[in-house]
This record gives C-alpha cells, sequence and structure tokens, in this order.
C-alpha cells in the first residue's frame, strides 16, 4: 500500500470509529497511535530518569507533583500545536515568521537545536556511566580492555563507547525517512522501550511496598499537591540534620545549599518533561505521518496515552524508589570518625566537593562560620552526596531480592542497566531526527535524503560530553536541563500567540468558552515556564542575564512594530492542505 493510500485508509478508519464510539472509537486510536509515543521517547530519556532519581534523593516524595505538573502544562501546550498544525497542514516555523514575528520563528528554530545538541550529551553520558558501572564493569577497571593505563588516559573508554553509540544509533534514525515501514518499525521498537522502562520501576514500587517498613504512600500523596515553598526553603525531611547543626551561619549556609540545589533540580526534571525541542518535533512528525484536522481530537489522545500516562507512572515511580532507599540517609558503608564521617571511596569525591564548596563560600565572607565542619555538617555533607549509576540501579534491588532481601543486586544492575541504556539510545536517535527537521526547515527542504541525514548529525555533538564534563555521569542531566528551562518560554509564548491568530486559523480558531479553556490552560504554562526561565537566567547570568533578556523583548518588539501585520484570513471553505513536513 503506497503512502497516501495508508493515509487514507487510517483517515477513513478513525472517521467510521469516531462515529460508532465506545470500544471501536478507543481500538482505533490505540491502532493509529505514533507520535506520542515518540514524544515519549524524547521525555523518558535521561534527562527524566535523572531529574526523578534526584528529585528522590534530593526531597524525599514531597516534590513529586513537580514532573506530573510540568507535562500537565507541556501537554496543554503540545495539543494546542498539534491543533494549528493539523487544521492548516503547514510547517509552523514558516507560520510564525510570516504571522507573528520572524524574531520568534528563528529564537524558536536556534533554541531547538540548541537544546537538542546540549540534551544529546546526558544521554551519552548516563549510557556510558551504566555501561561502567552496572552492565560491563570488567572492561573499564582492572585489567579491562577499557581501563586507563598506567598513564592515564580515562577518557578512552568514554570516547569508545560514543563512537559504538554513533554506529548503532545513525543508520537506526536513518531508516526513519525510509518510508511508512520505517517509521512503523521504528516506533515499535521505542513503544518496547518505553513499556520496558515503565513496568520495571512499577514492579519496583510494588515491590518495595510489600517488605520492610513499606512505601509512605501518605507523603506521596501528600506530594502530588504543588508545594511552592520547595522553592525557598528545603524539604521537612531534612529539617532535623538542619536543626543539628548548632552555629547559626553554618546552618544558614546548608540552608541556602540546599534550596539552591532543589531549584535546580526542579528546573531539569521540569524542563525535562516537556522540552523545546520536542514542540519543533511534534508538528513535523504530524505531517510526516499524514495526519489532517480530521486527527485533532485523536492527536490530543495520542498525548495523553503514548506520552503522560507512560511519563507520570515512570517518573513518579522513580521519584518513589529514590526516596524510600536514599532521602534523608548515610549512604552505605559511612562511619562517623571523630568531627568528620568516612565514606566509601567512590563517593568520596563528590563528598570533598560538597566541603570544598563550603569552604569557598566561607572564604567569601558571607558566612561567617567556623573553618571546620562540625560532625552534624559532615553528616549532612555525606546525605546529600550527587548518587551515580553504581547507587541508582539499587532502587531495583527489592524487585529481585529474596525474602531476607539478597540477591538482588546481580539482576537489579542487569535490568537497570539495560533499561537505561534503551531509554537514553531512543532518545539519542530522536534527538538526531529533531536536528535532521531543523535543518531541513533552515534550506526549506523535504526532510528526507542526504539533506536531512547531514542534519541529522548536528545532535552528534552529544558524543562530545567527555571534553566538558568531569562529575558523576547521571547528573549532567541536572545543568542540561537548567539550560532547557531558560529557552522553553520561547516555544510556549509562541504558540499561545499562534492559535489566537485569525490570520493562519481562520473561522476554525476555537470559540466561546472552548477558547477561554485553551487560553487560560496556556497562559497558566506560559507563565509558569516564564517564571522558571526567568529563575535560571537569573542564578546563572545575574544582572547580565536579565539586561540580555530585556534586550532581546526590546528586539521583538521593534521587528513587531516594523513588520507589516498580516490581514488575510483564510477562507472558511479553504481546503486543509496535507502538505508533508
Amino acid at each position: 500500500m503506497s503512502d497516501d493510500a495508508r493515509i487514507e485508509a487510517n483517515r477513513q478508519l478513525l472517521l467510521e470509529a469516531q462515529k460508532k464510539g465506545g470500544l471501536s472509537k478507543f481500538g482505533a486510536y490505540v491502532k493509529l497511535s505514533g507520535p506520542g509515543w515518540m514524544q515519549s521517547a524524547i521525555t523518558l530519556g535521561g534527562g527524566s530518569l535523572s531529574g526523578s532519581l534526584y528529585l528522590g534523593i534530593v526531597a524525599g516524595v514531597s516534590m513529586i507533583w513537580v514532573q506530573p505538573f510540568a507535562m500537565i502544562l507541556g501537554v496543554i501546550m503540545l495539543s494546542a500545536i498539534s491543533y494549528v498544525t493539523l487544521t492548516t497542514g503547514e510547517r509552523p516555523f514558516r507560520l510564525i515568521n510570516e504571522h507573528i514575528n520572524p524574531v520568534l520563528g528563528w529564537s524558536w528554530l536556534i533554541a531547538s537545536l540548541l537544546a537538542t545538541m546540549v540534551w544529546a550529551m546526558p544521554q551519552y553520558s548516563l549510557c556510558y556511566g551504566v555501561l561502567e558501572q552496572n552492565l560491563l564493569p570488567s572492561l573499564f577497571h582492572g585489567d579491562g580492555v577499557l581501563a586507563p593505563g598506567p598513564e592515564g588516559g580515562e577518557d578512552f573508554g568514554k570516547w569508545v563507547v560514543s563512537l559504538v553509540i554513533l554506529v548503532i544509533c545513525l543508520p537506526v534514525t536513518w531508516s526513519y525517512g525510509s518510508g511508512s515501514v520505517g517509521v512503523k518499525i521504528y516506533e515499535a521498537i521505542l513503544k518496547a522501550v518505553i513499556a520496558m522502562v515503565v513496568l520495571c520501576f512499577f514492579g519496583v514500587v510494588v515491590r518495595m511496598s510489600m517488605v520492610g517498613d513499606g512505601v509512605d504512600w501518605g507523603g506521596v500523596w501528600s506530594g502530588l499537591m504543588p508545594k511552592w515553598r520547595n522553592l525557598y526553603q528545603p524539604s521537612d525531611t531534612l529539617m532535623p540534620l538542619l536543626e543539628a547543626i548548632v552555629d547559626p551561619a553554618a546552618r544558614q549556609y546548608w540552608t541556602d545549599a540546599i534550596v539552591s540545589q532543589q531549584r535546580d533540580i526542579m528546573l531539569a526534571a521540569g524542563a525535562a518533561a516537556v522540552g523545546i525541542n520536542m514542540t519543533f518535533f511534534l508538528p513535523y512528525n504530524l505531517l510526516t505521518s499524514g495526519w489532517n484536522k480530521d486527527f485533532r481530537s485523536f492527536s490530543i489522545f495520542d498525548l495523553f496515552t503514548g506520552m503522560f500516562f507512560p511519563f507520570v507512572l515512570a517518573t513518579g515511580c522513580v521519584v518513589i524508589a529514590a526516596a524510600t532507599q536514599f532521602h534523608a540517609q548515610l549512604p552505605d558503608g559511612c562511619l562517623e570518625s571523630g568531627a568528620t564521617v568516612q565514606v566509601p571511596k567512590p563517593l568520596e569525591k563528590g563528598y570533598q566537593k560538597i566541603l570544598s564548596t563550603r569552604q569557598g563560600a566561607m572564604e567569601t565572607g558571607k558566612y561567617e562560620m567556623p573553618a571546620e565542619p562540625s560532625l552534624a555538617e559532615a553528616n549532612l555533607a555525606a546525605v546529600l552526596i550527587v548518587r551515580d549509576t553504581g547507587d541508582l540501579a539499587k532502587s531495583l534491588e527489592q524487585l529481585f531480592a529474596d525474602d531476607q532481601g539478597q540477591g538482588g543486586r546481580f539482576f537489579s544492575n542487569i535490568v537497570f542497566g539495560l533499561g537505561v541504556v534503551g531509554m537514553t539510545m531512543s532518545t539519542i536517535s530522536v534527538m538526531m531526527l529533531i536536528s535532521g527537521f531543523i535543518f531541513c526547515e533552515i534550506f526549506n527542504v523535504s526532510p528526507k535524503g542526504w539533506a536531512f541525514r547531514l542534519g541529522c548529525l548536528a545532535a552528534t555533538s552529544g558524543a562530545l560530553w567527555p571534553i566538558i564534563w568531569e562529575g558523576e555521569h547521571a547528573y549532567l542531566a541536572v545543568p542540561a536541563g537548567v539550560f532547557g528551562a531558560v529557552l522553553l518560554p520561547v516555544a510556549y509564548l509562541t504558540f499561545f500567540l499562534l492559535m489566537n491568530q485569525k490570520s493562519i486559523l481562520g473561522d476554525e480558531r476555537p470559540k466561546g468558552m472552548k477558547r477561554i479553556l485553551w487560553n487560560t490552560g496556556m497562559l497558566i504554562a506560559v507563565v509558569a515556564a516564564g517564571g522558571a526561565g526567568i529563575s535560571a537566567i537569573y542564578k546563572k547570568g545575574g544582572n547580565g542575564g536579565l539586561m540580555f533578556l530585556a534586550a532581546y523583548v526590546v528586539l521583538v518588539l521593534i521587528v513587531q512594530v516594523m513588520r507589516k501585520p498580516k490581514h488575510d484570513a483564510p477562507s472558511q471553505d479553504a481546503p486543509n492542505r496535507d502538505a508533508q513536513a
């Protein structure tokens, strides 16, 4: 069957099922789902996994609300993007430049490309981390072929792993452009990976609730309610550790340090839920699938079933697992020794980094605290150590342990390792797709052939991660997420304006109560993303960052005043153009 015949058959199946309703409609929706699962492959990557784990470690279950809240807002905006795209049948970049503002259009495109190139890095880093610490440690340690030699060469194994990932992911990604068969195979692989990840971590939580003290379900339900105080005060469960610090200045320093870390992780976890590159990918994926305005309501169902529910289940279970095992607890093997804490060797670097940061803060004169940390401070520093993949796999141990809690380590390493490798490699592949779409859009060509394939190579920048990152492999997702939080408001504002532009949607623009509901949801998303973005800009760039933001706003306004406005609304009878992206 040709692509055109397949698209028409899918459209007829959808229309007939919508008339019948009930199970027929649900069955057709499930059969045709696809783009939502591909969005899920982006969001269920190293960023979401790392964000969930560190949310659980730093704040327990009190911040489990962050990712579902960000995802709800993201689904609202992605639904708006879907509505505009399927109504017009046009590629959004050209619509934005023509009808809204070219500064916003090019900002959206460039920011999506930058986010894709940056977000690819933690995927490679995390994939290397699980290979080194969970799946194949013998290759990277001792006499392993990828172990550092006597002269050093610690990065040799990182470069080898990155090259292997590239060799695997490139042909898989390029198969997407081979026609409907390649797309179907691609989507089927992504669905299998996502299902495996969700089932694994769901099984962990079920198992945890049946052994030991179980899971604090009261805390979980409470944690689902947004708590904005997490932006300016530490988690309640860390307060006893802070109150044990006698010196007021030292207590204030640790309070500020914890709040700063909480904010970074909240920003990273929220930005990983729906990144700006996802907003670029969805419309092009919809058009490539051949969908038109008959698919508008179905596209919302696809986003919820393929992206929202798998994301909330997987990330929520990871937060619960990490909180139950790590939050406000000393790492295994830590021993008090006088006024200090001895930590296991793998955690010593992270521990010393936390204490040296304290020393640096004291030397600035902002905190007049004792030069040497007290035992209470040392305990808190040990609790706050950033864990890496070797520790994070422990969140699966309970799933495979026997009744005495033994024997789960081996299988947890395998399942955690394979799950993370599947997540990261699927995300790397989709990042390549996005960069391919972006480059084709820059040159205004169809996303196929060598133009598309060469564009996919932009996201291979992620393989360069060993040059810029020396910390814990999983934690690279946090600074990448903060960067993403800075860019996201550009996309949200742009699509809010698109959804309200009569020159684009004409009589298809929502009216009455529907328009009120759309705009209310989108405004909440724009304000939330804008607040997070401004916070990230000020924290990382200070007053200089705010001045840059102000200059950008002025540029947008100047171009808006100078450009010729569009008054020609499309006719109500104009056919929807089934343009292929």
